[in-house]
């Protein structure tokens, strides 16, 4: 039996969720895996709590659920630490890092987090798209350069493991062109326009069920769509590419009545993020609503399912799709993370 001691930081929809789920795995991991994991330090905006004993993850996520902080845990909450205070305190093998994408303040403190997890000698594993967009490169040299390993398949498409397919199984082929509908909401906020639903209310509904973040310009101007599509341009094309390198638009310059007129003719709307190869070797990227066929592989999405379709020379065409009604596929990356990183 191996002894996992991980930190997590970051206790929003992934990371609670990550917390309630865990706890009923724990045979599953024992038996299947020969893994103990054991959580000995988690932190939220608020503050954190550590115990190098353990921690359990049932009260941390209840904590949550009742609209507390984690750093009311009894006997080990500690309202003075932030995220980063605790990955520099905690003695640990691994750390989860599920906080907020924050590109605006430079992926921080998600970033910084990551950084001194690897100096201390810990496996990072990272749903958090903002590290990887802001310093893929510097991030996977410090992996190098301490000896350990950084995964982030949670970064694009929620729990679709787009990344691990282009990455893994596609090694040998040039991948010619990648499609993907990578963010969940605008597809989801078309429909509804589609449907009828005005512009505000589709909103409202949209941040009701948990899919859009307060800030809704994240997602609706394609910014979260780009940040995935740089991501899996670095790990599947190794292409280095850069949200100024992106051209893109978002789903608001679509009006209601096109997309109702596609819908009539057997058609959708979704934004579609793409890759595609110049005859130069580089790539082209785009984040743009699109109107998509039936016969398009990812023209029948449903509006809580994402896909990508990869395009290559000789494993044909390859196409993944994932209905995704909840957060729990996207929190449970980090599980399927941890396996990979410790051979399971």
């Amino acid at each position: 039996m191996q002894t996992i001691r991980y930190v997590l930081v970051g206790l929003g929809n992934l990371g609670r969720r990550f917390c309630e789920v865990i706890a009923e795995k724990t045979p599953l991991l024992r038996e299947r895996y020969s893994l103990e994991l054991v959580l000995v330090g988690a932190a939220d905006s608020r503050g954190a709590a550590y115990d190098g004993h353990g921690l359990d993850p049932r009260r941390v996520a209840q904590l949550k659920r009742d609209g507390g902080s984690v750093s009311a845990y009894p006997g080990a909450g500690r309202g003075g630490w932030d995220a980063l205070s605790l990955v520099e305190a905690a003695d640990a093998d691994l750390l989860l890092e599920a906080l907020p994408v924050n590109l605006d303040k430079g992926a921080e403190p998600g970033l910084s987090c990551i950084r001194a997890a690897m100096r201390q000698g810990m496996h990072v594993v990272a749903p958090d798209k903002g590290p990887l967009v802001v310093a893929y490169r510097e991030l996977h040299d410090l992996a190098k350069a301490n000896g350990v390993q950084l995964r982030f398949d949670g970064t694009v498409a929620g729990g679709l493991p787009a990344i691990n397919l282009g990455a893994r199984d596609l090694r040998g082929a040039i991948v010619q062109r990648i499609e993907t509908v990578p963010n969940l909401v605008t597809g989801y906020v078309m429909d509804m326009l589609a449907d009828g639903v005005a512009w505000d209310a589709a909103l409202e509904r949209a941040r009701a069920e948990g899919v859009l973040e307060a800030d809704a310009a994240w997602d609706l101007d394609g910014w979260d769509a780009a940040a995935k599509l740089v991501i899996l341009a670095n790990a599947v094309l190794d292409y280095p590419a850069t949200l100024d390198g992106v051209a893109r638009s978002g789903i608001a310059a679509v009006g209601a009545e096109e997309l109702a007129s596609a819908r009539r003719e057997g058609c959708c709307y979704r934004l579609l993020a793409c890759a595609e190869r110049q005859p130069d070797g580089d790539y082209g990227l785009s984040v743009a609503p699109t109107r998509l066929s039936p016969e398009h592989p990812l023209g029948r999405l449903g509006r809580k399912q994402m896909g990508v379709v990869y395009t290559t020379d000789i494993y044909g065409v390859i196409t993944a799709i994932i209905d995704e009604p909840n957060p729990v596929p996207s929190a449970m990356t980090m599980l399927r993370d941890l396996l990979d990183i410790y051979g399971a």
